[in-house]
């Protein structure tokens, strides 16, 4: 694995930490799991997980539910703690960066987003640029650009608690792209919205990492995973049963093996993406 070079130093002081980190190479590895357990309660929802997120790729994390892949996130986010092996972010373990460090290198789409406060649209996004309150910034500009890229201009006045969850959930998207971090990592951002927001989600995700960027994503639908990502990592029972681009390992016999349903995998008629489909009975 290849890590930039400036992420190997010492702390960084007071003031450097609050600089965005420099531009990365692409191929450079912005996250990587170790030899990672997580263990959540009694029970072990991670065991012996090694991935990585490098920069100018789409991830993708699939696998049934319950397989780990929001456990996985939270731990490449640094929001859950290993159990065993180890986090790196940007060459360095998780623990070793501060909060306001990693909120300058790393931007989190969750689940579901829910507000206490009449919050508008705008205000949610703009949320995104808190982790530059002692950097460089231009508030503004990347305010507007992350709420054209979702389709949410039109909404900038209204109150996020009278969205739809799927204009909910484009919302929460803007204010991860607001961010600009050059981590992403997003907990099924397409579970919510229609067929043309799906699309333009996984495209996004397709721009942010031609930009340089690295993208983690969660996803249940394995076309999109084989239209956009790169690289997929199929999860099951909390292990990587395969890794790699989605033509090599989305096959028949693997994918009905981990999803305990018969499927077929075929080659799309014009593009050759692998589509997949359940068998059914006719």
């Amino acid at each position: 694995m290849r890590f930039p070079r400036t992420a190997r130093g010492p702390r960084l002081s007071g003031t450097a930490r609050h600089a965005p980190p420099p531009p990365s190479a692409p191929g450079d590895v912005l996250a990587a799991a170790e030899g990672l357990h997580v263990r959540l309660g009694a029970h072990e929802v991670l065991r012996g997980v090694d991935v990585a997120a490098r920069a100018g790729e789409v991830l993708a994390l699939v696998g049934p539910n319950g397989a780990g892949k929001s456990t996985l996130l939270s731990a490449l986010a640094a929001d859950l703690p290993a159990t065993e092996g180890v986090v790196r972010l940007h060459g360095r373990p998780a623990a070793h960066w501060t909060a306001a460090e990693l909120a300058l290198r790393r931007a989190v789409l969750p689940q579901s987003a829910s507000l206490s406060f009449p919050f508008t649209v705008e205000e949610v996004v703009r949320m995104g640029r808190a982790p530059w309150a002692r950097a460089p910034r231009d508030d503004d500009a990347a305010v507007a650009a992350a709420m054209a890229a979702t389709e949410v201009t039109a909404f900038a006045p209204r109150s996020f608690a009278a969205l739809s969850g799927g204009e909910r959930a484009r919302v929460a998207l803007a204010r991860v792209l607001a961010q600009r971090a050059p981590l992403l990592l997003l907990d099924e951002p397409t579970a919510a919205l229609d067929l043309r927001h799906q699309e333009l989600v996984l495209r996004v995700c397709r721009e942010r990492a031609h930009a340089g960027d690295a993208v983690v994503v969660v996803l249940h639908d394995l076309g999109l995973a084989a239209a956009y990502a790169h690289r997929v990592a199929i999860l099951c029972a909390g292990r990587v049963a395969a890794h790699g681009r989605p033509a090599e390992v989305f096959t028949d016999r693997l994918l009905t093996d981990v999803y305990r349903q018969p499927v077929e995998v075929l080659p799309h008629p014009r593009t050759g993406a692998a589509l997949v489909t359940p068998k059914r009975e006719p």
